[in-house]
């Protein structure tokens, strides 16, 4: 399926760093509780991220991750997930994170 490149423009995706990463134990699949970085004009948001089979807790603050940053908030149980980290699945099915491989501003749009 093609879509229109103005459709894609629509899509925010920033780089934010994990400042702080939860157990989730309430998510009904197995997930973390992510709180990020965006920089100065987003600051901190907050997301669920079902990325425990590659991440362990102790691993995940300070690292980059990509996020979209402007679809609605998303009630995930008792924890409202305001973006989506973004990463892709692995031959298993299992998420890896999508980030990028350079130190980059927090904030920055992918373009």
């Amino acid at each position: 399926m093609q879509i229109a490149y103005g459709n894609f423009e629509k899509v925010d995706i920033r780089v934010g760093r994990i400042v702080k990463a939860e157990a989730f134990p309430q998510a009904r699949k197995p997930a973390y509780k992510l709180t990020i970085d965006f920089g100065p004009e987003l600051g901190i948001k907050r997301s669920s991220a079902r990325i425990t089979e590659h991440y362990q807790l102790g691993d995940l603050e300070g690292r980059l991750v990509m996020g979209v940053v402007n679809f609605p908030p998303k009630q995930i149980g008792p924890f409202v997930s305001e973006v989506l980290t973004l990463g892709f699945a692995d031959a298993d099915g299992a998420v890896v994170l999508a980030v990028p491989d350079k130190d980059t501003p927090l904030g920055s749009t992918l373009f």
